[in-house]
């Protein structure tokens, strides 16, 4: 018990200083790092026999004995990463894919001690960001590798190309000797053949350099990054490094059954912090304001005692599907009304004043030029229309 109590303790504290350093938004290698730690620890800590056990279950189709198909789970990964990254409209992007049984056997090809594995491949995995000989230095200069070994490894990591490659390392008299990188070929020309039924082995790219640090991947990882295009006026180069990543972890999951049994597993993430800080800098280049609501356009009035006459309209507009509001206050300044709009990126403003109640008329405002019209009250929901877009009433 006091073992136990121990290893919680360092549990416990494994995880608050994960938290802590993602508060402080450390380096991504430092937390994957960490991370790693705390896994290994969960693991020697084992499952509490004093609380309830849960039971993990596997997809029916799905045959302890091997006899499915694993590689079809992980080509619809990457289908619905190339989905959701289509949707966003945030540009052209390019999912990187590797295994790390491929890294691991040709790690050991190579040249690297076992020991070095781990930290050579956070060297490799910066290629991304910085030179081949920087990452060398590194690899010999820090973390004392063999320079003729980071030479070979450099003959590997700088290679990236689709099916045809990994057909050429699968002829490889070296790296298709190793039995862990041999499976790994062969899964991933598998999975080629997946994504190209699926359409999308354009969108894909063999990259030896890939290599994500988290020890929890057993195969296929993959990143998904922005490919630059020439940049437009006003605009800053985006550092924002993947914005989708994920990979198979048929080892993690086991680790939380009592029984030990091994559960198959893959996944991705959206890196959603990083796709807004893209659209942030987007819209402030072309001088854009965030949207925050769907709203057409705001009824608002120049005078006091407006109110129900502000009602009458919206509700107007509601009745002929106009998305509009309006400001709960009795007797709100136009200006703040105005104010609001600019900041919420309302196009519209309906101005109601004593005069145009006279006239018969609303006076429309555009929110980004400030141009006002007078328009006929029964001609205004037509009006509105043509300015958004949406469909003309056809009588």
């Amino acid at each position: 018990m006091a073992e136990r109590a121990a290893l919680e303790e360092l549990v416990k504290l494994q995880g608050e200083r994960v938290r802590g350093l993602k508060q402080q938004k450390a380096s991504a290698e430092l937390i994957e790092e960490e991370v790693a730690k705390l896994l290994k620890l969960k693991a020697q800590l084992g499952p509490d026999e004093s609380k309830q056990k849960f039971v993990l279950k596997t997809p029916k189709d799905f045959d302890i004995a091997g006899n499915f198909d694993p590689m079809i789970p992980d080509a619809e990964c990457l289908k619905i990463m190339c989905e959701i990254l289509s949707s966003l409209q945030i540009g052209d992007f390019l999912v990187k894919v590797n295994d790390r049984r491929i890294l691991d056997g040709m790690f050991a090809i190579c040249g690297v001690p076992d020991s070095k594995f781990r930290t050579i491949c956070s060297s490799v995995d910066k290629l991304d960001k910085v030179s081949w000989e920087e990452v060398k230095n590194e690899m010999v200069g820090e973390k004392g590798l063999a320079p003729e070994v980071a030479d070979r490894i450099g003959d590997y990591v700088q290679q990236h190309g689709g099916v045809s490659l990994v057909e050429q390392l699968l002829q490889d008299p070296k790296l298709s000797q190793n039995k862990q990188a041999l499976e790994g070929l062969r899964d991933l020309k598998l999975l080629f053949e997946y994504l190209a039924l699926f359409g999308i082995d354009d969108k894909i790219s063999f990259d030896l350099s890939l290599a994500r640090g988290l020890d929890y991947y057993t195969g296929v990882i993959y990143e998904a990054v922005l490919l630059q295009t020439p940049a437009q006026a006003g605009e800053e180069p985006l550092g924002v490094g993947s914005v989708a990543a994920g990979g198979r972890y048929d080892g993690l999951v086991g680790m939380f059954d009592p029984k030990g049994r091994k559960v198959p597993c893959v996944g991705l993430s959206i890196g959603v912090e990083r796709i807004f800080s893209i659209v942030e800098q987007r819209l402030e280049a072309l001088e854009e304001k965030v949207r925050t609501t769907e709203t057409q356009v705001l009824v608002a009035s120049a005078q006091k005692k407006l109110l129900e006459e502000r009602l009458k309209l919206v509700s107007e507009l509601w009745d002929a599907g106009i998305k509009a509001e309006l400001l709960y206050k009795k007797n709100p300044k136009l200006l703040n009304q105005l104010q609001y709009c600019e900041e919420a990126g309302i196009p519209l403003v309906a101005i109601i004043g004593e005069q145009e109640l006279k006239d018969g008329v609303i006076k429309l405002r555009s929110v980004t030029s400030r141009e006002e019209v007078d328009v006929r009250r029964e001609d205004l929901v037509e009006e509105i229309k043509r300015r958004t877009g949406q469909p003309l009433c056809v009588c």
